[in-house]
């Protein structure tokens, strides 16, 4: 089969995921299903995979966890699914079922948790191996496989830091940095009734975030016009959290949304965090997370703006993902 893979971890710029035209491909173990893979979309954790930020478990490695495609082949005890089954693979690939955390509904937070393009080769290829208690069956016939791709990870991640949020009805809320799943939040929290302001030093991206609906976008939050009920910090930046802590009014919660961040400057305990301004850190997702989201993004005729690319230009997609120069979710197509 056709991959990128990455042999070693390297800044972006540098194009280290390198085209492979004779992979062997995957055959799946009890338990497994294998995908025939149709896209896949990029996400920032691909990146930070790519250039270290997360240290490497497996070399090489294919990189990809927002895969659509279809079952072409079931291993051993498979019974959910059947084969042509138009199915979605996320990030989260494995956990024990049987730590404290598993066992309470939290199995996100799974020691020995395990990932789709990290610790498993993922969708950045023509087939992918899956376990299939963590693949998820599509039926949304309404979204292209393009459009459904985004709600993998950007869409169930927001989700959860949405959830984390604990927004009354009404309550405002706060995006700082407008990216994949920053796009597709706005469009669920307007759905449910919530005003939303966004931060974000991209021009385009903040046309963006007007054209979905946002109440005020701006590159300054602190020409925001109304204080925050909740903020969800999205930007990578240790930086921005004690400006989106500013923002908030009495009461509210900051919530950070990425897999990694760079360092946190120092709080101020009167400016940031006094009067119950709360910080919630937001990792990975559970299983009924993605089951949550995808029925409700159903329900509310959610629409991902995408980019396409073919799966030989991965490398130029990320590139454009890290230099904000895309406007909502890139998805590689496999086959085009």
């Amino acid at each position: 089969m056709k991959a990128m893979l990455l042999d070693k971890i390297a800044p972006i710029d540098t194009a280290p995921l390198r085209w492979a035209a004779e992979v062997p491909a995957p055959t799946p173990g009890p338990g497994e299903v294998r995908v025939k893979v149709r896209c896949c979309a990029v996400c920032r954790t691909d990146l930070h995979v790519v250039e270290g930020d997360l240290p490497p478990v497996k070399s090489p490695v294919i990189p990809g966890h927002q895969i659509v495609g279809v079952v072409d082949e079931l291993g051993a005890g498979c019974r959910r699914l059947s084969l042509g089954a138009r199915v979605g693979v996320a990030w989260l690939r494995h956990t024990c079922g049987v730590c404290r955390f598993c066992a309470s509904g939290r199995e996100n937070l799974c020691e020995r948790s395990q990932y789709t393009g990290y610790h498993a080769d993922g969708g950045y290829a023509e087939y992918a191996v899956a376990p299939e208690d963590f693949a998820y069956e599509l039926g949304d016939e309404t979204l292209t496989d393009a459009e459904i791709a985004p709600l993998l990870c950007a869409g169930i991640i927001g989700h959860r830091a949405l959830k984390r949020c604990g927004l009354r009805p009404g309550g405002r809320l706060g995006l700082f940095g407008f990216g994949s799943s920053a796009h597709l939040v706005l469009q669920i929290a307007r759905h449910r009734g919530h005003e939303v302001y966004v931060v974000s030093r991209g021009e385009r991206h903040r046309r963006l975030a007007m054209q979905a609906g946002a109440a005020w976008c701006g590159a300054d939050a602190g020409e925001m016009p109304e204080r925050l009920d909740a903020a969800i910090v999205f930007a990578p930046s240790g930086a921005v959290v004690p400006t989106a802590l500013s923002a908030l009014d009495s009461g509210g919660t900051a919530v950070l949304a990425g897999i990694h961040m760079t360092a946190i400057p120092s709080l101020d305990y009167q400016t940031h965090l006094f009067r119950e301004r709360d910080v919630h850190p937001v990792t990975a997702n559970t299983r009924q997370d993605g089951c949550e989201f995808l029925a409700e993004a159903a329900a509310a005729g959610i629409r991902p703006r995408t980019v396409s690319y073919p799966l030989s230009e991965a490398n130029h997609a990320l590139q454009d993902l890290k230099a904000g120069r895309v406007e909502g979710t890139a998805v590689l197509v496999v086959g085009a």
